[in-house]
């Protein structure tokens, strides 16, 4: 059959979407379980949830998937769905992975797992009181003291404490995986803190949108009611009987390899996004550092392992902890999910005595059974697994769930010999798990060789989450892990990939949407969305490095244009370039004056436009990603993929146009014409698309800050090189302030100092105007610090007040013919950028006790 040809995807005569399926499908590997086929071996037919998916493709059918899948990928790029491998030599960050087709669960299906999901997270729940209470399970020895006391994941600090809210788990989630006969086991647990609920969200709002008609017919159950239930839980255990409990998601930060969906969560639940740094525990009490100050946080949800949590009774080299955490909840103070000291739950070796465990805490047999599991610190158990590592999977016990897991059935003999070897050394070190042949599922694949369908090993991770005091619930879906094609393992890290999971439901589907979150308090008055410092700090610096490349990217195409054009004679418009494009970082200070050598001065220019070194026009527009990064679930979605195509874009332009021995500078000017654009575009996003709060007051005060020190230097390095004396040094500069339209409108032809002064300086309705800007600026700084009309505090009157500044005074000539007073007026402006940098820095970002200034000087 040649499955090439486009009829075949179209309706045949006679033949049935479930059977052209069944034609582009080979059959799972032997031994594994057929999800398509509902476990038949052969070429049988889909089973009927699977033919039901497949009868809503749609008239085109099988030809439209490779259609599907382009705005699958399209959708993913323009989200910003990111997954980091920190061993990815490319880079840090790298698309989502994402698969066409969902895993679609029936709902006697769903309801085993469910039931046994629900028991387990019932028995770890008792585990962990047990553990840090009374301690009778390793009394009785039905948990080796080994496996506790000996894992690094039980901390000591925490033995007697009684979480608040009377609950040490909130999220948990389970690896399953389906045997050849249709049973699901557990793989793996994970309860520091499970990734993945931010990432199933993003799979399920885009496979919904492709496939509407499918996840309609088949009645898929939703998912937003779960996360409102775990918040709302979160809230009623809060500590301390506020109405309204602030509650935040920790991360550990940007380089984190699943930090798109911590800010995805935050915005999602309507938390605010912190780092360790943002924290402060004062007297048993965690508070959050506010540009107003100090203020108590009741709740933490936390995605950040617990090692790292207190770097004062944990690692003392964590930078990511909040010192003093584990204090204040060992007072009560503060709700920890999960609450810390969780981790030795997550040993593959505790799978094996879990049976047991259940008859004594529930007086229950295990609904949903674990694979076969051995720890070799059993003498018993090491002695029975050594002969049959070839066909078994080999994990550590003391990694955490996954970590180190090697296939029996890739190793040669010398390599198993040495692994028997090493369990002999150290038993207690190793765990053994049966291995389990994946069920395989149906993924879609576009090739030059003919489109069709792949069946892939997968591994489903199920979450439970807090519903109250005693209840749980488990979220109706999960986050389907997919093998690659190289490994019969899923794993994100080796190159796999990921597919939304469809649970069916016979009854009512819930209709509580993705898209929009109440908070649970009905009616509660509004309340300014908390401006963390290091959020602050970021926002500032967003801003200074969004101007500081515009105003660099402009003095470049300034330079390079003027290096080629008419007036490329004028020494005084050359010095003048030359002593800006240095004192910006455009060139070096060893490159040879343009009044010298204009074509090498050009050519350093251009070589250096993306480079890596400060105050580059390319470490700019860098640094702009990176702090916009940082405080990225405040900006919008076009907003974040305007920032990062315009480093993308102006990256693979410079790396074209600087090819070695080939510096052009009509290729040049066009690369910077066009970030002229996206800049332009950044700059009305956030004036436009941001909201006015204390956050967007400091971006904007950076942005202002750095067009005022940028401009001033501009114009008195023009006066002391004698360029505004010059027509063409004259035209140049007031290119540069980018009032050139608005200068000819109203002074014509006139290129004398008086009328340079009036639109460069002295004009309050020109933004490029340093007047505009001071005032501005003092305006900015007067609302952060809610002063009172007309009172203007004291950090505001480092910047010179323009309401003071005369056209007589400042073109008024010295004895040396000099324009003193206009020149001490830049030198103001210069100095009250550097200074005003340091004292906001020291107020709001430091909180630094001798701060000059108070917000209400």
């Amino acid at each position: 059959m040649d499955l090439t040809n486009d009829s075949l995807f179209g309706p045949q005569a006679g033949e049935t979407p479930a059977a052209l399926a069944a034609a582009l499908a080979p059959p799972a590997a032997p031994g594994h379980y057929d999800e398509l086929r509902g476990g038949a071996g052969g070429d049988a037919l889909p089973d009927a949830a699977w033919a039901r998916f497949f009868e809503q493709l749609g008239p085109e059918g099988f030809a439209d998937l490779n259609r599907r899948t382009t705005d699958l990928q399209r959708q993913v790029r323009d989200n910003g769905i990111t997954y980091n491998v920190y061993a990815d030599k490319g880079g840090p960050q790298r698309p989502w992975s994402l698969d066409l087709f969902p895993l679609i669960l029936t709902p006697q299906c769903w309801q085993r797992i469910e039931a046994g999901v629900l028991q387990r997270v019932r028995l770890l729940e008792g585990i962990l009181g047990d553990v840090y209470g009374a301690q009778t399970l390793l009394a009785r020895n039905l948990l080796p003291p080994a496996l506790v006391h000996g894992h690094p994941g039980y901390l000591r600090a925490m033995h007697g404490a009684k979480p608040a809210g009377g609950r040490h788990l909130h999220i948990a989630a389970f690896d399953l995986g389906r045997d050849a006969d249709g049973a699901w086991w557990v793989l793996a647990q994970r309860t520091q803190a499970p990734s993945g609920l931010g990432y199933l969200l993003e799979n399920r709002l885009i496979i919904s949108r492709l496939f509407p008609e499918a996840f309609r017919d088949l009645k898929v159950q939703r998912l937003a009611a779960t996360y409102r239930a775990l918040l709302e839980s979160l809230v009623r255990l809060c500590p301390g009987g506020e109405s309204e409990p602030r509650i935040v998601l920790l991360t550990p930060g940007p380089y984190n390899e699943t930090y798109f969906e911590h800010a995805y969560l935050a915005r999602y639940l309507g938390l605010t996004l912190v780092e360790g740094s943002d924290l402060t525990v004062r007297d048993a009490r965690l508070y959050l550092k506010t540009l107003k100050g100090l203020e108590p946080v009741h709740g933490v949800l936390k995605r950040l392992d617990d090692e790292f949590l207190d770097p004062l009774e944990l690692r003392a080299d964590s930078h990511l902890g909040v010192p003093g955490l584990l204090q204040a909840i060992r007072a009560g103070n503060v709700l920890v999910a999960n609450s810390p000291g969780s981790g030795f739950l997550e040993s593959s070796a505790l799978l094996g005595f879990l049976p047991a465990l259940s008859r004594q805490l529930l007086g229950e047999e295990l609904r949903l059974p674990a694979l076969p599991t051995w720890w070799c610190g059993e003498r018993a158990a090491m002695l029975s697994v050594l002969p049959q590592l070839g066909q078994s999977v080999i994990k550590s016990t003391y990694g955490g769930a996954g970590a180190g897991a090697v296939l029996g059935r890739t190793l040669s003999r010398p390599r198993l010999e040495e692994w028997a070897a090493r369990i002999r050394r150290e038993p207690d070190e190793v765990t053994v798990q049966a291995w389990l042949p994946l069920s395989q599922m149906p993924t879609w694949n576009a090739s030059p060789q003919g489109d069709r369908i792949v069946p892939r090993s997968l591994v489903l991770r199920v979450f439970a989450v807090s519903d109250g005091a005693q209840g749980w619930r488990v979220l109706p879906g999960g986050l389907t892990r997919i093998g690659s094609r190289d490994f019969d393992i899923a794993s994100m890290q080796r190159g796999g990939s990921s597919a939304d999971c469809w649970v069916l439901t016979d009854g009512e589907v819930d209709r509580t949407s993705l898209l929009h979150h109440e908070h649970p308090a009905v009616d509660t008055p509004h309340r300014n969305r908390t401006v963390t410092s290091r959020a602050a700090e970021n926002l500032f610096w967003l801003g200074r490095y969004t101007e500081r490349t515009e105003n660099t990217a402009r003095l470049a195409r300034l330079a390079i244009e003027s290096l080629n054009g008419e007036d490329q004679g004028s020494q005084p418009l050359l010095a003048w370039l030359g002593d800006s494009a240095v004192a910006n970082g455009l060139v070096l200070r060893a490159v040879p004056a343009a009044t010298q050598a204009r074509r090498v001065f050009e050519r350093s220019i251009i070589a250096g436009l993306a480079g890596t070194k400060a105050a580059s026009v390319g470490y700019n527009l860098s640094a702009v990603r990176g702090a916009a990064a940082a405080v990225r679930e405040r900006l919008s979605l076009e907003q974040w993929n305007l920032i990062v195509r315009a480093e993308q874009e102006f990256q693979r332009a410079c790396a074209a146009c600087a090819k070695e021995g080939d510096y052009s500078s009509v290729e040049a000017m066009r690369v910077l014409e066009v970030l002229s654009s996206h800049t332009a575009a950044m700059t009305g996003a956030q004036t436009d698309r941001m909201t006015r709060d204390d956050g967007w007051r400091l971006l904007s005060t950076g942005r202002h800050l750095e067009r005022l020190g940028f401009l001033a230097r501009a114009l008195a390095s023009a006066f002391e090189t004698g360029a505004v004396h010059d027509d063409a040094g004259y035209e140049a500069v007031v290119a540069l302030f980018d009032s050139t339209i608005t200068f000819h409108a109203q002074y014509q032809q006139r290129h004398d100092v008086a009328a340079l002064v009036d639109l460069l300086v002295l004009d309050r309705d020109n933004p490029r105007s340093l007047g505009w800007v001071a005032q501005t600026l003092r305006g900015r700084l007067a609302r952060l610090a809610n002063s009172p009309a007309g009172v203007m505090p004291v950090m505001a009157m480092v910047v010179p007040d323009p309401q003071h500044w005369t056209l007589e005074a400042l073109c008024e000539r010295d004895a040396r013919g000099r324009h003193a007073a206009l020149l001490e007026l830049l030198q103001q402006c210069v100095d009250a950028s550097f200074r005003l940098s340091d004292d906001l820095s020291a107020r709001y970002f430091a909180h630094s006790a001798d701060a000059r200034y108070t917000v209400g000087a």
